[in-house]
């Protein structure tokens, strides 16, 4: 069997390519289905999950987006080598409907091919999950932020299209059904291995109207999507009960963040506190304790990436129950600044030091730190497992003025 094709038959290669992403396909789909449906019970506050649970989940998105990876560049690969070949010529094509459909279809399938794997790896990229890639190149994707927006987005692309995919597909191959068992031509065999030429008919379609034909589907399946409110962003914010009332304090924050690293299965995931008070007091010159300060945190405004909604439930940090997180902490000199005293997280005090460095320049100050917490000390998440580490990392950066 040769490997380039020729008038009348597939080669070698192009045969590889088509069975390779056959079966990442029908590999991918299903995965994606059952880790999907695993996901909206671990991700629903009011369904108690196990680490088993989590780890299975993470285990077949793992899975599902490195096979759609695969299929995505194998598919860009086939495609170049689709425009140095020569393509055979359908056995039908003097059948003006049935030819013209055909190749509709193989515009579906090679676009989707390209689109359904590339949106689900933008999802990928634009959130913060917990089921990586399994590959050395890194999670991020160019030009794709980490941002909520374009999660959904991507997340609802990724949907709609993989409709056209799976609608394409079975097209396809009942189409192929059709050609063998019915017609009872060599329209399948050809793509079997082993070497089978079949003569074209002598008229063929043409590639603009299928492919004008492909392109209408798209927008008909997108525009109809985006009617139904499909793309529509979610912008509910994660929002407390009750805003944290506003301090009196020697030193008034400005700006700042608040964020907590956890290592979910080998991967971290990175959130934001968006409510948080500090009242601080301190004196460059005075002995230790140099100052002292309180800093209160709503639980409820925490985002974790796709965990967010999984961190708020009973088993982790239980907002409802316990919508507060504060830090007391008296200011220290030793060897550098050291906030030292005491974490309270679902009503559970763990003393802490958190080593920081400051800057002042007139009334300006700007403050840097971070620690490290066991977060099985606050009964947080069980203990530690595969799919959740035990250490969380604490970090905030803040400018302040004095008043």
């Amino acid at each position: 069997m040769p490997l380039g094709n020729t008038p009348t038959a597939y080669g070698a290669v192009t045969k590889t390519f088509h069975w390779l992403t056959a079966l990442g396909i029908f590999l991918a789909l299903p995965l994606g289905y059952f880790a999907n449906d695993l996901a909206h019970a671990i991700e629903n506050p009011e369904i108690a999950t196990t680490d088993a649970q989590v780890a299975r989940a993470a285990l077949l998105f793992s899975l599902h987006k490195t096979i759609g990876l695969t299929v995505f560049f194998v598919a860009l690969a086939r495609i170049l080598w689709a425009l140095t070949q020569t393509k055979p010529g359908l056995l039908n094509g003097d059948t003006v409907l049935e030819s013209r459909l055909a190749e509709v279809v193989h515009w579906l399938l090679y676009g989707s091919l390209v689109a359904v794997p590339l949106s689900g790896w933008a999802h990928h990229a634009s959130t913060t999950g917990f089921a990586p890639i399994w590959w050395p190149f890194g999670q991020s994707l160019p030009f794709v932020p980490k941002d909520e927006s374009v999660a959904q987005i991507t997340a609802t692309l990724h949907f709609v299209l993989q409709w056209v995919l799976v609608g394409a597909l079975a097209l396809h191959i009942a189409g192929a059904l059709k050609h063998h068992v019915i017609d009872q031509d060599a329209t399948l065999r050809r793509m079997l291995p082993g070497h089978t030429p079949a003569q074209p008919t002598a008229k063929q379609p043409g590639h603009g109207l299928p492919l004008l034909g492909a392109l209408a589907v798209w927008a008909l399946v997108l525009i109809g999507a985006n009617s139904l409110g499909w793309f529509k962003v979610d912008s509910t914010e994660q929002a407390p009960a009750q805003a944290l009332a506003s301090v009196e304090s020697d030193w008034t924050v400005e700006n700042g963040t608040l964020q907590i690293t956890v290592v979910q299965m080998g991967s971290e995931v990175t959130g934001s506190f968006a409510d948080w008070t500090a009242d601080i007091s301190y004196e460059a010159e005075a002995e230790n304790p140099k100052g002292d300060v309180t800093v209160t945190v709503s639980i409820p405004s925490l985002t974790l990436g796709s965990v967010t909604d999984q961190a708020m439930g009973p088993e982790y940090f239980n907002a409802e129950a316990h919508p507060t997180a504060t830090f007391k902490a008296e200011i220290i000199e030793a060897e550098g600044l050291i906030a030292e005293g005491t974490l309270t997280i679902k009503d559970q005090s763990v003393p802490v030091e958190m080593p920081f460095e400051l800057a002042i320049e007139g009334d300006t100050a700007t403050a840097t730190g971070s620690l490290t917490v066991d977060r099985r000390a606050f009964n947080i998440g069980g203990e530690a497992t595969d799919s959740l580490a035990a250490s969380v990392d604490i970090r905030f950066e803040l400018t302040a003025t004095r008043d």
